[in-house]
């Protein structure tokens, strides 16, 4: 039987008092990344939004890696999880700053780092910043709105087609300004972060 690889890389041993709380290199981060089971950790810590334990998360992860649920797994499957998490992974992770792991007590949450390796796996940002689509009803609702005053409906006849059109391009101009804002805050959020990766 081969025995389990503890030993840490030297860009994660280095890891100071002050790079944990500052930042970490992008070397330190993409070393935590390339391991699935150490994102699925992070996935799995982000899903619950605070402490786990270790046997809990291992159960999880190893679900997901056999494509079964929770209740279907065998103790072998449970194991060999939870021996790699403990040995390895989460203390890589810890030693980083990306988690807070209490070994004894086998207990594990997301630390002050922990957003530096996440904004490396948000993929679906376009999914949530779906600028278009409200680009795209109001387009909908403003051709609607002056097509109802060209051809007289009730309650619209009485409002001039120049004060529609106008309602209309205040109503872009609001959501291009929303949209700006939106952007600026979120382009902020992203060079904090970066900042804080050498």
């Amino acid at each position: 039987m081969s025995s389990v690889d503890t030993s840490l890389p030297e860009e994660i041993t280095s890891v100071t008092d002050k790079e944990r709380s500052d930042g970490l290199s992008k070397d330190v981060i993409f070393e935590l990344l390339k391991n699935r089971r150490r994102r699925e950790v992070l996935q799995y810590l982000l899903d619950t939004d605070g402490t786990v334990t270790l046997g809990e998360l291992a159960e999880q992860i190893a679900a997901w890696e056999n494509d079964t649920t929770v209740a279907a797994l065998n103790s072998d499957q449970r194991k060999r999880v939870y021996v790699a998490l403990y040995q390895t992974h989460l203390p890589k992770m810890d030693d980083a700053g990306i988690i807070d792991y209490d070994q004894d007590r086998g207990l594990i949450e997301l630390a002050d780092n922990a957003d530096l390796l996440v904004m490396y796996l948000e993929t679906d940002t376009h999914q949530r910043d779906r600028w278009d689509r409200w680009y795209g009803l109001l387009s909908l609702a403003g051709i609607a709105l002056l097509a109802a005053g060209y051809i007289g409906v009730p309650g619209i006849e009485s409002v001039s087609m120049s004060a529609l059109a106008t309602l209309v391009i205040l109503s872009f101009a609001v959501l291009t300004a929303v949209h700006v804002l939106v952007n600026r805050r979120f382009q902020q959020a992203v060079d904090g972060k970066l900042s804080r990766i050498e």
